[in-house]
């Protein structure tokens, strides 16, 4: 038999018992004063919706204790009587376990979803975190590549401007060496044209 089975039987014996004990004559708890306090604080258990369900074992055997009590011969009724109080307070202290145990558990379980909400929380945040940082570094990557697409087409515009700068001055490097060379051609020549008028000179006769 399992645990939950023995406190449905348990609660249910319970049930039975406080119809039965509610049904017994008052004139039983009126000639006992400490039967009819013993039922009484059964039966203040027993209202208590705080403690609705709880203990249902400990309530039973409080209560078999009391009605134990209520029929027990004069020379034992010190010990059923002391058995009666143990197993009323056992019933109120097991009740009220039960209830602090089930707020432990109720507080515990808002506790786990509080971590739990938290722990989503966190891990949204770092997931936006990361694409503002990857949306960051994209665009980082994409103005490196355009500043290097811009320094390339600038280090190739002065290249070409260069070579086209190689270019013109070669070109004007060999003008200046063929109007250097006209003119010592020239310069040769008037010195040669020199040179025969002189000869010429001197040959002929006075």
């Amino acid at each position: 038999m399992t645990v939950s089975s023995i406190a449905a039987r348990a609660g249910l014996l319970a049930t039975l018992a406080v119809s039965l004990m509610l049904s017994l004559p008052q004139a039983r708890a009126a000639d006992d004063p400490d039967v009819g306090r013993l039922q009484q604080r059964l039966v203040a258990l027993d209202a208590d919706m705080a403690f609705a369900g709880m203990a249902p074992l400990e309530r039973l055997q409080a209560r078999q204790a009391v009605d134990a009590l209520a029929g027990v011969r004069a020379r034992q009724r010190p010990s059923a009587l002391q058995v009666a109080q143990w197993r009323v307070e056992t019933a109120e202290i097991a009740a009220r376990t039960d209830a602090a145990r089930r707020e432990i558990d109720r507080l515990d379980r808002e506790r786990a979803d509080l971590l739990l909400e938290a722990s989503r929380r966190e891990a949204a945040r770092a997931r936006q975190e990361a694409e503002r940082l990857r949306i960051q570094t994209q665009i980082q990557a994409e103005e490196t590549a355009r500043l290097r697409e811009t320094a390339e087409a600038e280090s190739m515009a002065r290249q070409e401007a260069e070579t086209v700068l190689q270019g013109v001055s070669s070109r004007e490097a060999a003008r200046l060496r063929a109007a250097r060379e006209r003119a010592a051609e020239l310069k040769r020549q008037e010195e040669e044209l020199l040179r025969s008028l002189e000869s010429d000179a001197a040959t002929q006769p006075y």
